[in-house]
Parts: structure tokens; C-alpha cells; sequence
């Protein structure tokens, strides 16, 4: 398939989630440039470009003022992203925004907001949406095979050390804006809300174990209701070691889905058995959040460039996002108040 423009791209932000971009930009050389990468190390800056051979260059203006420059990758710590989204705007960039959106839903709402009035494209890097078994789960759903939804529920248990969370800012609310719900979790709880809807209403609590010492929460339970009168359950931790799968469980009038991080099954009243596959992106569960494919991380690119091609929306946009952040907030206010709160 040809592609009648090559997009140029600049990325911002060179920390522990820029080598499976850097890799996924690189396969897909044919469709986009890197125009530059910046950090505000020197040293860090020099690294990434010795193992990628990619362009650097020595300020985030760089790439802003740089007109040639399509679209921006920022994959900066949460509590930046606001402002930097801002300055893309202001330039008419489209932006491709590590999650989460922000610190806070007040800002997220913000950011949103400043991306549909500028007229750009803002993707979220929910690469997890592009899992085969997930891409295929949500087909089936939409088409009806499991009826309608009776209960969902949702395990993400994680393993971080305490070295993890004695690195400067994680898992503050300062820099990171929450714990294992906002780090962590958001990738499950999107892929949830994506196969069965936004909850209508939660409750939970949310502590921090006396595995960590951090400030934020590392241990998570809460219970959602759905607008259509199903039940769920979320359950959310790194204080599991050494870190498992996630889970998804949708039970539905004609059938059940179990979704893995491998595999999945589902299993409908007429007698079928639908197993779905998947070794894109093991790992990343334990110690190492970085041990995984960057297959799906390919995937979203992808998307993300034929949106911007097209003039859509992408797949996993910022309103999409905006869902998981509510019921994030939501949680949390029903954890410090003890009783059911709306999403």
C-alpha cells in the first residue's frame, strides 16, 4: 500500500517508555520521519541516540518551532504533559501523548479541551487496545455474540519493588498524579470501559500496603455498577509478587469472555469455544515494567498516522481517555469518603 505523505515527527521525552517508540518509529520509516529527540539530559539524550541513531537536538523548541514537523510524540512525566500540549497547539501539532493525560481530571479535562479547540489530533498511547486477543474480543462484542452484559470485572496485579518507587517523583501526586490506578491500571481499566462501557456509579477502597512506601495507593478494590444494571468488580495492585497477567471477565445472556494477557477464551450457550491468542506483549508485569514487545506499540503508531492521513479521530483519543480518568477519580473520592459515588 502506498501513502501519498511522509509525516515528520519530534519526540519529547526520552525515559523508561521511549525504546518501544523509538523501535516502532523506526519499522515504520517509510511513513514517518524523525525530525529530532529531545531530553533535557545531555547524557540521556546521547544514549538514545547511540542505540537508535536518531536525530537529537537541544531543546523542546526545537521541535515546536521546527514548521516541517507534522505531529509530536511527548513522553514526559504526567504532571508536564498540560502545558506541552498547550505549546503543540499553539504550533497546530497534532500530538501523540504518553498516558496518562494528566495529574488530575481537572487538568485532563483541560488538555482535552485544548486540543479540540486547536483542531488536532490527540491519540493516547493505549497500546494495550491493539492486543490481538483485545482487537478480536471487541469484534465479537459488538456484533452481540455474548448477548448483554450481566457482569465485568477486571484484575491487574502487578509486582513494583521498592527501589521502583524510591526513584525521584514516582508515585506522587506532584509529578505522577496517583498510583497504581493512574501508572498501571489505566491500560486495563480503558480496555474495560472500551468493551463494556463507562460504570454509572462505584465504590472501593484504596490503601497503601505495607509493602511500599510511597504516598500514593498500591492496593486497590472497588465495586461498579453499568448503566445497564450490571455489576463488576476492579481489583488493582503492585504489591503482587512477582507480578501475574491481567484479567478482563465479561458475563453476558449468551455467554462469557475471559481476556488474559496472552490468551483468551470465550464460551457461548450455542456450543461454541472461541480461543483467542496472543505473544505480542508478555511481560511487564513484575519487576522489569518494561519487559514486553513493542508489537502493539507498532500498532497504535500505525493508527495514530493514518488518523492524522485521514482527518479522524485515532483509535484511542483523548475523549477515550477522559472515561478512564473519571473512573479513576471516582474510586479514589469514594475511597476517601467511604460511600458510592457517581462516575
Amino acid at each position: 500500500m502506498s501513502h501519498p505523505k511522509k509525516l515528520r515527527t519530534g519526540v519529547i521525552g526520552l525515559g523508561m517508555s521511549a525504546p518501544p517508540h523509538a523501535l516502532s518509529l523506526l519499522a515504520l520509516h517509510d511513513r514517518v520521519e524523525v525530525a529530532g529527540v529531545f531530553s533535557p539530559t545531555a547524557s540521556r539524550r546521547a544514549a538514545f541516540a547511540e542505540q537508535f541513531e536518531l536525530p537529537v537536538v537541544d531543546s523542546a523548541e526545537a521541535i515546536f518551532e521546527d514548521a516541517s514537523i507534522d505531529y509530536v510524540i511527548i513522553l514526559t512525566p504526567p504532571n508536564s504533559h498540560l502545558e506541552l500540549v498547550r505549546k503543540a497547539a499553539a504550533c497546530g501539532k497534532h500530538v501523540l501523548l504518553e498516558k496518562p493525560l494528566d495529574v488530575t481530571l481537572a487538568r485532563s479535562q483541560q488538555l482535552v479541551e485544548t486540543a479540540r479547540q486547536a483542531g488536532i489530533r490527540l491519540g493516547i498511547v493505549f497500546q494495550r487496545r491493539f492486543r490481538p486477543t483485545f482487537v478480536q474480543a471487541a469484534r465479537l462484542l459488538s456484533e452481540g455474540e455474548l448477548g448483554d452484559i450481566v457482569s465485568v470485572s477486571m484484575r491487574l496485579s502487578n509486582w513494583r519493588p521498592q527501589s521502583y518507587y524510591d526513584e525521584p517523583g514516582r508515585g506522587t501526586l506532584s509529578r505522577d498524579g496517583g498510583g497504581v490506578l493512574l501508572t498501571q491500571a489505566i491500560h486495563t481499566i480503558d480496555q474495560m470501559i472500551t468493551l463494556a462501557g463507562l460504570p454509572t456509579e462505584v465504590s472501593g477502597l484504596a490503601v497503601t500496603s505495607a509493602l511500599h512506601r510511597m504516598e500514593t495507593e498500591d492496593l486497590v478494590h472497588a465495586v461498579l455498577r453499568f448503566e445497564n444494571g450490571a455489576i463488576g468488580s476492579l481489583s488493582a495492585t503492585t504489591a503482587a509478587y512477582p507480578g501475574y497477567p491481567d484479567e478482563i471477565e465479561i458475563l453476558g445472556t449468551r455467554g462469557s469472555a475471559r481476556l488474559g494477557s496472552e490468551n483468551g477464551l470465550i464460551m457461548l450457550m450455542d456450543g461454541r469455544r472461541i480461543e483467542l491468542t496472543d505473544s505480542t506483549e508478555a511481560g511487564g508485569t513484575g519487576a522489569d515494567p518494561m519487559a514486553f514487545s513493542h508489537h502493539n506499540h507498532l500498532a497504535l503508531h500505525e493508527a495514530f498516522i493514518d488518523a492524522i492521513a485521514e482527518g479522524r479521530d485515532p483509535p484511542a483519543s483523548g475523549e477515550d481517555a477522559l472515561k478512564a480518568h473519571r473512573l479513576i477519580s471516582a474510586i479514589l473520592r469514594a475511597a476517601a469518603g467511604g460511600g458510592t459515588v457517581p462516575v
